[in-house]
């Protein structure tokens, strides 16, 4: 372990310029820090699926009831839900989630990212088992408490995982991998849509839909028995004293075990520095913080439209409510519906998970631009084709509307959902990130509760009448992404303050060495990797 007087503690010293070679300096770019010829940081992104298990658990839940709607027996069990009743059982995991998001950022703050999210999956294993086996004579108590605590499980494993994986992970590859997470949301969404079409088909009576519903707990669970595996977050370890272990984990995952690492030192310090800074900024302010500042006001209105426009973009009709859009233009037989579900969630995961390794060339905001245009486009052609079904009953209008609903999630894979937890966490300093994390959390609920509780009424009254209010936001999310959104690739963590705060972002700027200093340390340790690198690859091709 490296001696901690060698990590001199930075002075106020404003007057020395911010250091900026992770982002600024040409010699510094992802090859020099491929993970794949790392060791120790090749084992933790190998292990790092184990944490996006937290957002496949969501979009398990999120496909569950499209695929539980399909089953004769699951509508007979529940005595065929309809309209506001059917709204609630989509809504009800929202209000889960609502009620434990002011304690949410405490947990994550207080007990460390690894415990917030074992909490998590514990509460999400009980909810999932009181959801499974509901009395026949009044299902509906049970099933709702299940899927109450799916929602309030839910949203304390997510509040805490994506913090876990944005802030173990080597400054080069926050964007990608954080953005990967919610993408997974879609696997989760496979799976549940897969197992729903195989219990339908091969099976008969309640264990068509009680199989599939208690597979919650599959998720989870194996999170629960992995989760000490990964090194805790060293900026939660850093803000609760423990300085030595946090130096220790960057040491082992981003020096490859190295104490001296250039990279490692100059990551610690800054990271120490800016915590100790916002600390102070922030010391008095609590949940006032949020909104303290121009810069940190600017963050919650980024925040809400991001977590708004992920659920109220024509999604939400899709995620819940397939098969009443599908009865709307003909499609009626359960296993058709079952098969079209199965497809388009493995189409939807496939162009997230593509675009998602593309977030650091090709940039946040176009990716967020390009889905909102595509979105619109296609929305528009499915409300018009809709239009023309109902009226003439054309079987070429029908299917127009089943190819454009499958273009329209492909366009929306282009940013959502992958950018909208992964954005959020980006764009906020250490000290408010848990709670910025809960309000992203707390309108993506509110949102979901609104759209998952009358997107079913309006369907059943309005028909394609109804998706002119979907449009109407595609219109707003484009013209607000492309005029108000800021584009944050490239910076780290603590840099992209600079972004929102400009000069009196609290940031370590202040170094008691100076940036060609860091450089010149930086590309030494650099040229010693390669040529280590390259020693070990000579032997071995010999």
């Amino acid at each position: 372990m490296e001696n901690e007087k060698d990590l001199k503690t930075p002075t106020s010293d404003s007057s020395v310029g911010h250091v900026e070679f992770v982002v600024g300096h040409p010699d510094f770019d992802e090859s020099a820090v491929s993970w794949y010829k790392q060791p120790m940081l090749r084992r933790l992104y190998f292990m790092m699926p184990l944490l996006f298990l937290g957002s496949t658990t969501l979009g398990y839940d999120g496909s569950l009831l499209n695929g539980l709607q399909t089953m004769p027996s699951w509508q007979d069990f529940f005595h065929h839900p309809t309209g506001a009743l059917l709204g609630i059982y989509g809504a009800i995991p929202g209000f889960g989630g609502l009620a434990v998001l002011p304690f949410a950022p405490y947990i994550a703050d207080y007990f460390g990212r690894r415990n917030g999210t074992a909490l998590g999956c514990v509460i999400i294993i009980m909810g999932a088992l009181l959801q499974s086996f509901p009395p026949a004579s009044n299902p509906k108590a049970m099933y709702l408490a299940g899927r109450f605590f799916i929602g309030f499980g839910s949203n304390i494993s997510n509040g805490t995982c994506p913090l876990l994986i944005t802030e173990i992970a080597h400054p080069r590859h926050r964007g990608k991998l954080t953005t990967l997470y919610n993408t997974l949301w879609y696997l989760g969404a496979i799976i549940a849509a897969w197992v729903s079409y195989g219990t339908l088909t091969g099976y008969s009576g309640n264990m068509a839909w009680r199989l599939p519903t208690g597979l919650q707990c599959l998720m989870p669970g194996i999170q629960l028995l992995t989760l000490y595996f990964f090194p805790e977050s060293p900026r939660y370890l850093i803000s609760r004293g423990r300085e030595a272990q946090a130096k220790a984990i960057l040491i082992k995952y981003h020096g490859n075990r190295n104490e001296n690492d250039s990279f490692v030192n100059w990551e610690f310090a800054e990271i120490r520095d800016t915590l100790r800074l916002e600390r102070e900024a922030a010391a008095k302010n609590g949940w006032a913080e949020m909104v303290r500042t121009p810069g940190n006001r600017k963050r919650c209105i980024l925040i809400i439209l991001t977590a708004i426009f992920s659920q109220c973009s024509g999604n939400g009709l899709v995620s819940y409510y397939l098969s009443s859009i599908l009865k709307t233009i003909g499609i009626t037989d359960p296993k058709q519906q079952a098969l079209i579900n199965g497809g388009l969630t493995i189409w939807s995961w496939l162009v997230s998970l593509c675009f998602a390794f593309t977030v650091d060339k090709i940039g946040r905001r176009v990716l967020f631009l390009g889905a909102g245009v595509g979105m619109l486009i296609s929305f528009t052609i499915w409300t018009a084709c809709s239009a023309v079904y109902e009226k003439s009953g054309s079987s070429a209008a029908g299917y127009t509307v089943l190819a454009m609903i499958f273009l329209f999630y492909g366009v929306a894979g282009l940013a959502w959902p992958g950018l909208t937890v992964s954005y959020t966490v980006e764009i906020l300093p250490y000290q408010i990130r848990a709670k910025g994390l809960t309000l992203c959390f707390c309108f993506t609920a509110l949102s979901g509760v609104f759209n998952q509780y009358v997107n079913p009424i309006g369907i059943e009254n309005l028909r394609w009448k109804f998706y002119f209010f979907y449009i109407a936001i595609l219109v707003i999310e484009c013209l607000v992404i492309y005029f108000y959104f800021v584009e944050t690739r490239g910076p780290t963590l603590e840099e992209i303050a600079q972004l929102f705060d400009g000069d009196y972002a609290a940031i370590a700027a202040a170094m008691p060495v100076s940036r060609n200093a860091l450089v010149a340390d930086v590309e030494k340790e650099l040229e010693r990797r390669a040529s280590v690198y390259n020693a070990t690859t000579h032997s071995i091709t010999k």
